[in-house]
Order: C-alpha cells, then sequence, then structure tokens
C-alpha cells in the first residue's frame, strides 16, 4: 500500500441501491472536492447538496456531500464522502473522475482502516473490531465487536502492559543501583506483587473456554452414534430442509455433513457424522474416523439412538444429549433418565430437542468473563505474556538476577504491544486488513 496516494472506493453495498456512498482519503481531496462538486469544497462536516460534475463538466449526479479535514477522521488524513444514486453508471463515472486526478487510485481491501491505525485513530484490536462488526451477523456478535471497537479490550490490554512497564522500571533500578543495599527490597516487593495480579488476570483471561472465539466464528454440535439411529433425519429437522441423505440402508453418510443455522441467537454450526461401529471397507472407516474427531472438537454432542440400535449410552460424556429417535415405532420407552423421546419423521417431541440444544448453546456462551478473547491471534499473544510473567514470577522466587527476570518482563510487554499494534506487527498487518472489504 503507498500511504502517500490518495485513495477512493464504494463504501456501501454494490448497484443497484437508493444510495450509494463513495469515500475518497488523502492529500487530494480539498483538490478534487473543488472540482467535481458544482459549489466547491464544502464546509467541514456539514452535508452539501449539489451536481457532481467530471473533467468536461458534465453531470455526473446529484447528492450531498460532506467532508472531514484530518486530523479528526476516520482515516486521520482530509476525507469525503459522496452520497449518490445507487446506480452502476453513477458509481462508476464518480470513480472514474476521482482516478484521474494526480496519486489518486482505487483503495485495496481495508485500506481505509489501515489508514486510520497507522495514523492513530484506532489500535490494532479497534480495527479488529471494525472489520467484525461489518461482518456480525447476530446480536452477540455485534455486541462482542462493539466491545472490542470502543477500546475495552484495548484499554485492558494495555493496562497490563503499563503495569509490566511499572514492574520493568523497577527491576531496573536493582539493574542500575546494585550496590544500593536495600534496593533489593524496596523493588522485589512490588514486582512480585505486580506480577502475582497479572498472572491470576491472565490466566482468568485464557480460561474463558474459547467463549468469544465461539461466538465470533460459531458453536459446534456433532450429531453421533450408530447407523441408522436417524442422525441425518434429525439434520435435516434441524436445518429446514433436506441437507443429508436418509436411507434405511446402514453407512449411507460417508463424511460429515455440515449446516450452518441460527440457534439461541448465535451461529451454529451442526454436524451430520458416519454411524459409528465396525467399519465394513476403507471408506466407511474414514467416515467413522471423521466423526470421531468432529465428535472432539464440537461443544455439544447428541448421541441418537433408536430401536434398530442398541440403547447403550454408556459412552456419553458429561453435557451431552441423549436421544432416543424413531419412538413411533416402538412402544418401549423404558429409558434411564435423561433420554429425550422423539420422532424425526413424524416431528413428535422434536421441540424438546430443540429446547434443549437451545438451552445448551445459551448456557456456553453465557459463560463470559472480561476480556472475551475473540482471535486466536489475540489467544496467542496471551499465552505469551503469560508464560514470560510467569517466567519472571518464578525467577524471583528463586531469586535469580533482576537482569534475567527483567528479560522475560520485557518480552511479556512486548507480546502485549504487539497485540494492540505498538510494535512488531508488520507481518501482521497484512492478514488483518486483507479481510476487509473495499471501502472499509
Amino acid at each position: 500500500m503507498k500511504s502517500r496516494d490518495t485513495i477512493c472506493a464504494l463504501a456501501s453495498g454494490p448497484p443497484p441501491s437508493a444510495i450509494a456512498i463513495v469515500r475518497i482519503s488523502g492529500s487530494q481531496v480539498r483538490v478534487i472536492c473543488d472540482a467535481m462538486l458544482e459549489r466547491g469544497l464544502p464546509a467541514p462536516r456539514r452535508s452539501a447538496f449539489g451536481r457532481f460534475l467530471d473533467v468536461s463538466r458534465d453531470t455526473i449526479d446529484e447528492g450531498l456531500a460532506v467532508f472531514m479535514p484530518g486530523p479528526n477522521s476516520y482515516t486521520g488524513e482530509d476525507t469525503a464522502e459522496f452520497y449518490l444514486h445507487g446506480g452502476a453508471a453513477v458509481i462508476d463515472h464518480a470513480l472514474d473522475v476521482i482516478c484521474s486526478f494526480d496519486g489518486t487510485r482505487l483503495a485495496e481491501p481495508g485500506e481505509f482502516t489501515r489508514r486510520a491505525f497507522e495514523n492513530g485513530r484506532l489500535d490494532l484490536v479497534e480495527a479488529e473490531g471494525v472489520a467484525d462488526l461489518i461482518d456480525a451477523e447476530t446480536r452477540a456478535q455485534k455486541s462482542l465487536a462493539l466491545d472490542q471497537l470502543d477500546g475495552r479490550l484495548s484499554e485492558t490490554y494495555a493496562g497490563w502492559r503499563n503495569q509490566l512497564l511499572q514492574a520493568l522500571a523497577l527491576l531496573e533500578v536493582s539493574i542500575d543501583f546494585p550496590d544500593e543495599d536495600d534496593a533489593p527490597d524496596q523493588t522485589g516487593g512490588p514486582v512480585f506483587a505486580t506480577l502475582t495480579d497479572l498472572q491470576s488476570a491472565l490466566q482468568e483471561a485464557l480460561d474463558d473456554d474459547s467463549v468469544g472465539e465461539r461466538i465470533r466464528d460459531g458453536f459446534r454440535v456433532a450429531i453421533i452414534g450408530p447407523p441408522n439411529a436417524g442422525k441425518s433425519s434429525i439434520l435435516n429437522r434441524l436445518a429446514r430442509r433436506d441437507a443429508a441423505i436418509v436411507s434405511d440402508i446402514p453407512g449411507t453418510t460417508r463424511d460429515v455433513v455440515e449446516v450452518r443455522l441460527r440457534i439461541a441467537g448465535q451461529i451454529v454450526w451442526v454436524a451430520d457424522t458416519a454411524g459409528l461401529r465396525e467399519a465394513a471397507d476403507t471408506i466407511e472407516a474414514e467416515g467413522i474416523r471423521r466423526a470421531q474427531e468432529r465428535a472432539a472438537m464440537s461443544d455439544i454432542r447428541i448421541q441418537v439412538r433408536s430401536p434398530d440400535t442398541d440403547t447403550d449410552y454408556s459412552t456419553a460424556a458429561e453435557g451431552d444429549i441423549l436421544v432416543f429417535n424413531k419412538m413411533d415405532l416402538t412402544a418401549d420407552t423404558s429409558l434411564q433418565d435423561g433420554v429425550l423421546t422423539m420422532s424425526a419423521s413424524t416431528g413428535q417431541g422434536f421441540s424438546v430437542l430443540e429446547k434443549a440444544l437451545s438451552d445448551r448453546i445459551h448456557e456456553l456462551a453465557g459463560r463470559t468473563t472480561a476480556p472475551l478473547i475473540t482471535r486466536r491471534r489475540h489467544r496467542e499473544a496471551l499465552e505469551a505474556a503469560m508464560f514470560h510473567v510467569t517466567q519472571a514470577r518464578s525467577g524471583l522466587e528463586l531469586g535469580m538476577g533482576a537482569e534475567l527476570v527483567a528479560d522475560d518482563v520485557r518480552l511479556a510487554s512486548r507480546a502485549l504491544s504487539s497485540l494492540i499494534g505498538e510494535i512488531g506487527v508488520e507481518e501482521v498487518l497484512g492478514s488483518v486488513f486483507s479481510n476487509f472489504c473495499i471501502g472499509k
């Protein structure tokens, strides 16, 4: 990316639409507005109505323009937004004219937000919150993104980093004044207390059952059980469509069939898996291996049995939902406590399963602690900080030199700094901002 260029892009949905927003940022914004707006550059932060003109003074469209001078704009640069009619011809004409000015080009994905980051308007965690807010499909995802965007996560991470810097300053006293007899006593105690508090805070953040990542990416549910238990029928009933092939032939499902649903206000991935039994061939064996793998990585497992199978739920783990399907085919209802009875083919009892699944997802989503980690990048940085804080604290307990303890404190601080984007983040910037839409 060339930050010296002025960039432009469509910042609203694709045409046709009622209104299109064309965003411009950079040093040429004032020149472009003066040339394209019939009435010239608008007053800052006040919408101005008028005609938009091309270089031949032909009309592009009529609409509104807003000018936001830097540094108090989204990107920290001079920024303008044109509100035009949302037809493809209007948008293409406007963008062609804007790009005809020297040093002006179409923006790359996420470039507006990247400039906001580079100009100190957002830190990296807040910038990721922008992307998550755009992608949010549920209120839970939206709330999580807003918490990130408004700086709550960043404040927590920056606060921890500042505590480490204060501890580092005290350690430097011991290093710089080794002959002062009372220096270790005056520094070691406060540093140890700080590291103890930080260790507890970091551990609490990491012991979050990955709730933030699950809310952002979706909860995982696996339907498991022997062949002919009706797992595929249950998946189709949950999906309200024929997502999986249903057959009386055992072993019909040989691979994982997954559908994306919205349950209890959360995104949920529900997987139908191959029937668990002794495999008849290598293909079925691979399907069973994948079924077991998916079951192991799932947040919730639905264990299914039926009159066509055994009713042994001994392999069920705590938290599994136990289902006896095809109850319409048998008069025997002598089952262990906690087993839900239903018929996927008729729908009888299905609402009870749906409620049980919804309650479990609601329970998992409610296990919140502050801050909620939302990305693997965040977790890895916090794990690195936790490792070095633990090392530093152990070093103090063992009476190691201040230099060695200080080195671990410094590395912990660096991990938190990279998290919010203050140092050493160039290698992650491309990955973070490439996932944005063009106009953001």
